[in-house]
């Protein structure tokens, strides 16, 4: 059965189906100096509908209130956008990613995974559950993905075994994972990934039950699970402060990744920003990387150290489905962090903007651009930035 999937896979043109082959992008060819370049994202949710139309679907059995079927999600893209050729190959499902990856070649690529990546069928009685077919996981080396954030609200929606088989996948592609793990031990320990020839990056992944993370999925000593943070307290600070200081070496540049807050709507809490303000300030956070709400909102510059408070997300399912429209949850963004790797200020953030559509990553129009360059614009300035459109229709932080 696997040399006939590597047969397929092999006709169909798709790198990495099933070894996961990583593409020849030359990482770090724009390195200047000490300048460490980063890629981060909103929400990956490769599963569900988008699983469908990849090379290996998994059974599209659902379990939700208004679809029994992941197919569903295909068709109401359709009946949006016109027909979805199938199967989409690895390539084309990144599509215009792939040229900004290329011209950028980031030092390092991290990503929130919002999807299980299994066969398992115990699926979370929580009214959304999505899942990749693991044989469709080759599809993150393909954009060259180092590192996945697992501490979400999807990542257990089918059951513990489906997380322990994603964090096994994961780690036989190569794929650092975070925030996730066999017990809270495990689920606490970040990442942490050398960059030849410049330094270590130490990442670390939390979530909250704020993202609609159910208190039960939190691991415990004896039970797998996520990295949940109880609250956004003093003392958390300072457990988190504690945890930094056990692991990091000098000139290491630390990120802080973390699943909070509302799918929709600009509003930052103040709690939000007094954490992040104290995470940089206390335990000596260089980015706080943060997702959850589905567009993306603001960004602050805190003591040259960069806070992106929600990424929106960077690829998903939802064509076709009504509400909210004022987001344009349709639209993405990439970012391209540019860090000082020896002291961990920000040197630079540089955002290509996409569309969502037919279920792959696409140039935003002119229009497209200008409109999130307005709208971040708005919510930045509350905090002193302000955003700029650059060349080729890419947002600058100034």
């Amino acid at each position: 059965m696997v040399q006939l999937l590597l047969a397929l896979a092999a006709s169909l043109g798709l790198p990495g189906a099933i070894s996961g082959t990583r593409p020849a992008l030359a990482r770090g060819k724009q390195r200047s100096g000490n300048t460490l370049t980063i890629f981060l994202c909103g929400d990956v949710m490769l599963g569900r509908g988008i699983d469908q139309v990849l090379p290996f679907p998994s059974d599209p059995k659902l379990h939700e209130v208004y679809a029994d079927s992941a197919l569903g999600y295909v068709r109401l893209a359709e009946e949006a956008h016109g027909p979805i050729p199938r199967p989409v190959g690895f390539e084309d499902l990144w599509g215009a990613a792939l040229d900004a990856w290329r011209r950028v070649a980031p030092d390092l690529s991290l990503v929130n995974l919002e999807t299980a990546i299994t066969r398992s069928e115990a699926y979370e009685p929580k009214g959304i559950n999505y899942r990749m077919n693991p044989e469709n996981a080759g599809s993150l080396l393909t954009a060259g993905i180092d590192c996945c954030g697992l501490a979400n609200n999807h990542v257990l929606d089918w059951g513990r075994p489906g997380l322990i088989e994603t964090m096994q996948v994961l780690r036989r592609l190569g794929i650092s994972i975070a925030g996730a793990g066999q017990n809270l031990a495990e689920a606490m320990a970040p990442a942490i990934l050398d960059v030849s020839g410049i330094g270590r990056v130490v990442v670390f992944c939390y979530a909250m039950t704020t993202s609609g993370t159910p208190p039960g999925w939190a691991a415990t000593s004896t039970r797998p699970g996520v990295n949940l943070l109880p609250d956004l307290s003093d003392k958390m600070v300072e457990q988190i402060a504690q945890q930094v200081r056990a692991v990091r070496r000098e000139g290491d540049v630390v990120i802080a990744s973390i699943h909070w807050g509302s799918n929709w709507g600009y509003a930052i809490p103040d709690e939000h920003r007094r954490f992040a303000h104290a995470l940089i300030d206390r335990a000596g956070v260089s980015i706080l990387h943060g997702h959850s709400s589905h567009h993306p909102i603001a960004i602050e510059r805190y003591r040259n150290r960069l806070i992106l408070y929600g990424c929106g997300d960077f690829l998903n399912d939802y064509e076709g489905i009504a509400g909210y429209e004022e987001f344009r949850g349709d639209l993405s963004l990439m970012y391209f962090v540019a860090v000082n790797a020896v002291t961990g200020a920000l040197i630079g953030l540089e955002m290509t903007p996409l569309q969502i559509w037919r279920f792959r990553l696409n140039h935003a129009t002119r229009e497209d651009a200008e409109w999130l360059q307005h709208r971040l614009d708005r919510e930045c300035r509350r905090f002193g930035g302000k955003i700029t459109l650059g060349p080729d229709d890419r947002l600058i932080l100034s």
